[in-house]
């Protein structure tokens, strides 16, 4: 039910308007704060608790990958042994000269 009030004070006219609010939009505004509440609660900025869980959960697996990176990578160029190399007889400690 919307009541209509008129005002007038001189040059000024004033309308005021009551309208009674619903039981059902109370039921609405509970069930939003109730969704925002459970969004809240699940979400990564609102709750230290989860988030220096989840950071510190992020830091072990990236910590992890880096090490695993890093062996690949030794294990990539690691040292293939000693390599067959032809050495000129000129060169070598007692050398051979033609």
């Amino acid at each position: 039910m919307i009541k209509y009030y008129e005002l007038f004070t001189g040059f000024l006219t004033v309308t005021i308007i009551f309208a009674t609010q619903y039981s059902g939009m109370e039921l609405n505004q509970q069930e939003y704060h109730e969704e925002l509440q459970k969004v809240q609660d699940r979400d990564f900025t609102h709750s230290w608790v989860s988030s220096s869980a989840f950071l510190f959960y992020l830091q072990l697996v990236c910590g992890l990958l880096l090490v695993i990176g890093a062996c690949i990578a030794l294990y990539a160029h690691h040292y293939q042994g000693k390599p067959n190399v032809t050495i000129p007889e000129s060169t070598l400690y007692t050398p051979k000269y033609k």
